[in-house]
């Protein structure tokens, strides 16, 4: 009988380099899309589907992460005081029930792996989820890591969230070396960390979504270094196979990489036109953008938009050659 997915780990020790200088102080998990931060999305996504313990391995520098689930009474009377129940509402729904958020630091950048064994004393021996904030999936219906629950609950053993990638960015992620397929579920005979286009056995690539079997943490202590120097995730997911089945699961939803700059700007433009507050003027913005490109027009060099009051900006006429 397979046990309920019923705790979460989140590896968010990383330093963000992508996002200097933005990230300098603030972590790369707390920057916002729209109006929450990265880290509350996969900490909603988790409560969604049903996930009731959740994980922080953190490093030096984090400590906003954690105390973004935590009460700020200041706040909250003054929220009261002025009335404002939706604002305080959307703060007091973030927080999950106490005694439900446990954290562990990973005191070296010794890759995700590594990371995930931090964890290894709070989730004992039960599966678990392994949710990567930096991935971020728009799904209609079921949340991502709920779609692979579900999955892990049919086929047993490890299951990850997979899609095609084109085949020069192999080398940017884990490979599943396929045996079976059926259009959703298929089954990996063998995985490949980051090979290059054309050593790569597939180009259906793990994202930052996992359910695993707890024998994955025997692995992770007796594995050494992997690619890139760090203990590899995708090694000791690699060694279960044979033990135990290893799926990766085609999931319903569009998934956006904010470890990059684009595709963080594209999460912002994607959530923000799925609000129901906002999501029309948001499309009407987008709209006159491409009207603009259509037409030749270039964006503005800084600040953009119109003025308070919707007027148009003043033009600074430049200043004379010397």
């Amino acid at each position: 009988m397979v046990r309920p997915v019923k705790k979460a780990v989140f590896p968010v020790a990383g330093l963000g380099t992508r996002f200097l200088p933005a990230t300098k102080l603030v972590p790369k998990e707390m920057l916002p899309v729209v109006d929450r931060p990265l880290i509350q999305y996969a900490m909603d996504e988790c409560r969604e589907a049903g996930i009731e313990h959740f994980i922080f391995v953190t490093g030096r520098g984090k400590s906003s992460i954690m105390a973004h689930f935590d009460h700020v009474p200041e706040l909250e009377d003054l929220l009261r005081e002025k009335n404002k129940t939706s604002e305080l509402d959307a703060l007091l729904s973030s927080m999950p029930p106490a005694g439900t958020v446990y954290a562990t630091r990973q005191q070296a950048p010794l890759g995700l792996g590594h990371a995930v064994l931090c964890a290894r004393a709070f989730v004992g021996d039960e599966p678990f989820a392994v949710v990567l904030p930096d991935d971020m999936v728009l799904a209609d219906d079921k949340p991502c890591i709920g779609q692979l629950i579900e999955a892990q609950a049919r086929v047993g053993g490890n299951v990850v969230a997979v899609e095609e990638v084109p085949a020069d960015q192999t080398n940017k992620y884990g490979i599943l070396d396929v045996d079976f397929d059926d259009g959703k579920l298929a089954r990996a005979s063998g995985l490949v960390e980051k090979p290059k286009p054309a050593d790569a056995p597939s180009r259906l690539a793990i994202i930052g979504r996992y359910v695993l079997d707890p024998r994955v943490f025997d692995a992770l202590e007796t594995q050494g270094a992997g690619s890139g120097g760090e203990i590899q995730l995708t090694d000791a997911m690699n060694a279960t196979i044979g033990k135990m089945p290893f799926h990766g699961l085609r999931f319903d939803g569009t998934r956006y990489d904010c470890g990059d700059k684009v595709g963080f700007l594209k999460a912002n433009i994607a959530y923000a036109l799925n609000r129901a507050d906002m999501g029309s003027q948001v499309a009407d913005v987008l709209k006159s953008f491409c009207a603009d490109l259509e037409a030749g027009k270039a964006a503005p060099a800084s600040g953009g938009g119109t003025g308070a009051g919707g007027e148009e900006p003043v033009a600074v006429p430049a200043e004379p050659k010397k």
